[in-house]
């Protein structure tokens, strides 16, 4: 029964996400796809599972403990940040802590976890903004 609850409440932040997706303005300057095309496709395959999750429940579903669901909450809660801190705090510190900490909880110690956040942040920046020509949210310093 579990299952069912939880695919009716997939199924209808789905709905919602296709939603608000429908309410995104397009420039007259976009690509062929649109900014659109990426939020719909998350929303359609959201359902897809929500229904498929609800004809189809798992016999005897197991949920995680207290511990692990205050895990899964504090994960939420860094991504929130990070979705907020972005624009403030630049790309390569944002990702920089966003990454260090999802290192740290799949089991990296503290110096790998913050090596592989300020390698993957800077990385990424250094690929995106100087080879492809992307903008990347810059912070106080100018990265």
């Amino acid at each position: 029964m579990s299952d069912r609850i939880f695919a009716v409440i997939v199924l209808a932040i789905a709905l919602a996400m296709a939603w608000a997706t429908t309410q995104i303005q397009e420039s007259f300057i976009q690509d062929a796809l649109g900014p659109k095309a990426f939020p719909m496709l998350i929303a359609v395959l959201m359902a897809a599972s929500a229904v498929v999750m609800f004809f189809k429940p798992d016999a005897d579903p197991e949920w995680p403990g207290l511990y692990k669901t205050l895990e899964l909450m504090a994960t939420v809660g860094v991504l929130v940040a990070y979705a907020q801190l972005l624009p403030i705090a630049g790309f390569v510190l944002a990702t920089t802590c966003a990454t260090a900490f999802l290192c740290w909880r799949l089991g990296a110690n503290g110096r790998q976890s913050a090596q592989a956040g300020v390698l993957t942040a800077v990385g990424i920046f250094v690929l995106f903004q100087h080879v492809l020509g992307v903008n990347m949210a810059k912070g106080p310093w100018g990265f």
